[in-house]
């Protein structure tokens, strides 16, 4: 898979990249943008938002079922990190 990073932002704990090729694309989707931001939590600890835009090839039209799929997909990625993460808080 190639990632084209989109840019970060240290002040607002943001970031965002693309999938451009490769994985789940398929013949369907040109490519797929991520955008996620930290926040801290009330109860201590952060929260991420995420955010997904999916962009298509041409006229191809996806399935909420496949979108349901690409999200539980790039789940995978984030529990690992949060395991991490909260195992080790320093």
């Amino acid at each position: 898979m190639k990632h084209q990073i989109g840019g970060h932002d240290e002040n607002n704990f943001s970031y965002s990249y693309s999938l451009i090729e490769g994985g789940p694309l398929g013949d369907k989707l040109e490519k797929i943008s991520y955008e996620n931001k930290f926040e801290a939590a009330a109860s201590g600890g952060s929260i991420c938002k995420s955010s997904m835009k999916f962009y298509t090839v041409g006229d191809n039209i996806i399935t909420e079922d496949e979108i349901k799929a690409l999200i539980k997909g790039s789940e995978g990625v984030y529990k690992p990190v949060e395991a991490y993460l909260l195992a080790n808080p320093e």
